[in-house]
């Protein structure tokens, strides 16, 4: 007989079932940071006035009767004061990108995110657009009340203030940033409409770059160094326990807590740190520095002159928040061993390695010569007989004068093992302006019987293009010489 399912010999009690829900994408939190006075924020500022003195003036300045700085793409010509560089240089802008990268390197190795919190433009500009919007509506605690507020009438005046302030700075950058690329009095005039209108790809560059600055500044801010920048990413590759980062010391500050200024705090175990919260107002990212070594971190130190100035109306300590090692603050290091443990192995490749290419890149710029040639056969008839009495081959020259002054060029072949004889003809003397390029049509010619006497096919020579007023000054190019079978 078949029997009928068990019947439970116990009742069991229902389980509750508890809602939850989970955000993949957590909604950004608009961050109000407050202003800071310290020595780390003098220095911040320190670096904003040199690199904007540096960008915004440099386009203007002149060097014998044109822009000392220039890229000019249409011409393929890079000025920079006295030196004029061709796609042939290539080399020239690897050398810089290594440069850049273990410059990079080094400065992280040593004290973290060095160039973000103080040079990097988007650091910098952010800065510039965070104070125009204290000038306008005030520092943080005055902000955070106007943007609860509900009347676009007390609102809206300010905001369009500044927004159409940071619109004119957002202006000017791209401007300037357009200057590096095409003559920027030639490009005021055309802006202005007192010169030649301008082209779609310079209007576009301007435009363009007006607005991520003003977007990624004004509007986006720590979400670049968060999200766009892969920096952020990869830099804990570059640290080690012994690179100065902006730390807490937890040791000193906890456990926190709030306390009268006068307290015998260390008898009611407690730290240094009194919970103010001020270090997380200041930091430009929205980070808690007590938290540890953050990747959104872009080492700027605004939170340890915060903490330092809370620390002075105490009258504690300073350094609570300063830049240290992890080591130093595990193992207590002191001034001397902190500065002591700079000078370790990647510190020393990196310094090794930086000082070599720039060596190398300077000797080479140094005993650069400043004349180009490119040796170009006429394809259409490699060797010809001429009156019966000489053999002929024809080549085209690209003289590319890469100084700044004019030169008056000699051109003139050479050859050996038979072919000590060679005569040019054409335009053997060629007037090449300085940052000019000239083409020349030379025809060599070599006797006829002694052509008859070398092996049939081609023989190397040497086209010589010297300097008639410079001697020095001279470029040898190798080329062939046809004789026909």
């Amino acid at each position: 007989m078949a029997q009928g399912p068990a019947e439970p010999t116990a009742q069991t009690n229902e389980s509750q079932v508890v809602e939850q829900t989970v955000l993949l994408y957590a909604a950004g939190k608009k961050i109000y940071a407050r202003s800071i006075a310290g020595h780390f924020n003098n220095w911040r500022w320190a670096f904003v006035f040199l690199t904007q003195v540096l960008y915004y003036i440099t386009p203007w300045l002149t060097w014998t009767e044109r822009p000392a700085v220039l890229f000019d793409l249409e011409a393929r010509r890079f000025y920079i004061f006295d030196l004029i560089l061709v796609p042939q240089d290539f080399i020239y802008l690897t050398a810089l990108l290594l440069l850049s990268a273990f410059g990079l390197f080094l400065f992280t190795a040593v004290a973290g995110r060095l160039f973000c919190g103080y040079a990097c433009p988007q650091t910098v500009y952010t800065s510039i657009f965070m104070q125009v919007e204290r000038w306008i509506e005030g520092d943080r605690h005055v902000r955070m009340r106007h943007d609860k507020e509900w009347s676009l009438a007390k609102r809206m005046p300010r905001k369009l203030l500044k927004w159409l302030a940071w619109a004119a700075i957002a202006l000017w950058t791209g401007f300037t940033f357009a200057g590096y690329f095409t003559p920027i009095r030639d490009l005021g005039a055309s802006v202005i409409g007192h010169g030649a209108a301008l082209g779609f790809w310079q209007w576009f560059w301007m435009l363009f770059y007006s607005f991520f600055t003003m977007m990624q500044a004004g509007f986006m801010r720590e979400q670049v160094c968060k999200y766009m920048c892969p920096y952020a990413r990869f830099q804990s590759a570059m640290f080690d326990r012994d690179t100065l980062i902006v730390s807490y010391d937890n040791a000193r500050g906890d456990p926190r807590g709030k306390r009268a200024k006068h307290e015998d705090y260390k008898a009611a175990g407690k730290g240094d740190c009194i919970d103010c919260g001020v270090c997380v107002e200041v930091c430009p990212t929205g980070i808690d520095i007590r938290d540890g070594l953050q990747y959104e971190c872009i080492g700027c130190g605004l939170c340890a002159d915060a903490c330092n100035s809370i620390m002075d109306k105490m009258q504690y300590p300073r350094g609570l928040v300063r830049y240290t090692s992890i080591n130093a603050l595990d193992r207590n290091y002191t001034a001397a061993e902190v500065k002591k443990h700079f000078f370790r192995p990647r510190v020393l490749i990196y310094s090794t390695i930086l000082l070599t290419i720039t060596v190398v890149v300077l000797t080479s710029l140094f005993m650069r010569t400043p004349l180009k040639v490119n040796v170009i056969r006429d394809r259409g008839a490699l060797a010809r007989e001429v009156e019966g009495a000489f053999i002929e081959n024809t080549y085209r020259l690209q003289i590319n004068n890469t100084g700044n002054n004019a030169h008056v060029f000699l051109i003139k072949p050479v050859g050996k093992d038979g072919l000590e004889n060679l005569k040019a003809l054409g335009d053997i003397k060629v007037d090449v302006a300085g940052g000019a390029v000239k083409t020349a049509i030379i025809s060599v010619q070599m006797p006829i019987d002694q052509a008859n006497a070398l092996t049939k096919g081609s023989h190397p020579i040497q086209i010589q293009v010297q300097s008639l007023d410079q001697p020095d000054l001279k470029v040898s190019e190798k080329a062939v010489f046809f004789t026909p079978r």
